[in-house]
């Protein structure tokens, strides 16, 4: 036992590992020379922690945002969470071996579900996975199940999103890309196709956002980091002053807080450069490496990647998406209380990931106009699921917390509005 525990938690939560062991068994698979499969395993799993380290530079970014975002609008409420939950579980809760044993079931029911069905998709986010498995145990143990039985449970219901979460996503993910070399392996897809829903019915007609023809004067627009820095920097730098000195100061240290938020914009824009440059590292590699699995193990499968894969598709997008998805969770952050639920704070790590890539998915299907629309519709949607879970988390012990990904959260609601009654009539 110690030894798979060390596997799972050492090893497969590692994203970069484990990406860099599946082109290296693609590889091997399709006989390649052996400086193939180390250059290919290598630059795949380089290409992944470039990625990664585009990501940790926004994150870090987002986080300051945050912080004086909440201060200078003065906000009290939740902010969601899935890393709390997660650390929670393991450590309170004494949840850490289910939650492990569930990351490989979900990973084994995954291959084998797209082995016999149609659904020809291999879900290679790693991190996303745990928190499903985190999801899956919290609320299949509050159902009732246990040990051997709770794990087999907790698989399945991952293994069928982690299947068909891509699967429903691909005809728009095959429209952005242009091809069916990959899918999404994101798990707030359900946001995404909803986003999308409202965009094609409100942006018919509408053209592409990617196509907006800037006048000579804002011809500079058109390059993408300089688009985002249009936006970032004004947005920073007018929140800083809104936080006012006092505060900011105390994040800036030594550095005026105004020219603090000014560099931390540009710092945002830094990690989408470096995000994109291992993009392209990265999808250069998995996808030909890819194929000796899919020819061996499940015929004609797909990776499914994370979602900043399909950034570089419409970075226009990307940016629309994340502006119109956190004034769709402002909103919703007034609006929901009203109603009796909690006042959930806009996640601006959710709202750029996710909201960005619900642009890309709201842009192929309902140009500007449904970016501009369906966005502030997909923040509201992905702040309401949120809201719904808090009430069955302070039952459980998770006191003024609630988990992030809509797809997660959405199996947390399945298991608590569908299999749990179930349960308790056999009870």
């Amino acid at each position: 036992m110690s030894v798979l525990n060390f596997i799972i938690e050492s090893i497969l939560t590692q994203a970069a590992i484990t990406i860099g062991l599946i082109a290296f068994i693609g590889l091997l698979l399709q006989r390649k020379q052996f400086g193939e499969v180390m250059s290919g395993s290598f630059k795949t799993m380089l290409g992944f922690m470039v990625l990664s380290a585009g990501s940790a530079i926004i994150v870090d970014s987002l986080t300051y945002f945050g912080e004086i975002f909440t201060e200078a609008f003065g906000m009290q409420g939740i902010v969601p969470s899935i890393e709390a939950i997660n650390g929670q579980a393991m450590n309170n809760l004494g949840l850490g071996n289910q939650i492990a044993l569930t990351f490989l079931a979900i990973f084994i029911f995954n291959i084998i579900i797209a082995r016999i069905t149609k659904w020809k998709y291999i879900f290679l986010t790693g991190q996303a996975i745990l928190w499903m498995a985190t999801m899956t145990i919290i609320f299949g143990s509050a159902a009732g199940f246990s040990g051997i039985t709770l794990i087999l449970f907790g698989g399945l219901i991952g293994g069928i999103f982690a299947v068909a979460m891509p699967a429903i996503a691909q005809p728009i993910v095959r429209k952005i890309t242009g091809s069916d070399d990959i899918a999404l392996g994101h798990f707030c897809t359900i946001g995404y196709l909803f986003g999308a829903g409202v965009a094609k019915l409100i942006g018919k007609g509408s053209k592409s956002i990617e196509d907006i023809k800037f006048p000579k004067g804002l011809s500079f627009l058109s390059d993408t980091y300089l688009s985002v820095a249009f936006v970032m920097v004004p947005l920073y730098v007018i929140t800083a002053a809104f936080a006012g000195a006092e505060f900011a100061s105390q994040l800036s240290g030594d550095v005026n807080f105004i020219v603090h938020a000014f560099l931390q914009a540009v710092q945002f824009v830094v990690g989408v450069y470096v995000l994109l440059s291992g993009v392209r590292l990265l999808l250069a590699e998995i996808v030909p490496a890819f194929r000796g699995i899919a020819l061996k193990i499940v015929p004609n499968a797909k990776p499914a990647l994370d979602c900043p894969v399909l950034f570089p598709y419409a970075p226009n997008a990307v940016t629309a998406g994340f502006v119109t998805t956190t004034i769709g969770t402002v909103i919703a952050m007034f609006i929901l209380p009203l109603f009796g639920l909690a006042m959930i704070l806009p996640g601006m790590l959710t709202n750029f990931f996710a909201g960005g890539t619900a642009g890309i998915f709201m842009n192929a299907v309902g140009g500007r106009r449904g970016v501009l629309i369906g966005g502030i519709a997909h923040g509201i949607f992905i702040t309401l699921l949120p809201a719904l879970l808090v009430p069955y988390f302070n039952d459980l012990g998770f006191i003024n917390a609630t988990a992030t990904d809509v797809d997660t959260v959405s199996a947390g609601l399945l298991i608590k509005w569908f299999v749990e009654p179930i349960i308790n009539i056999f009870n």
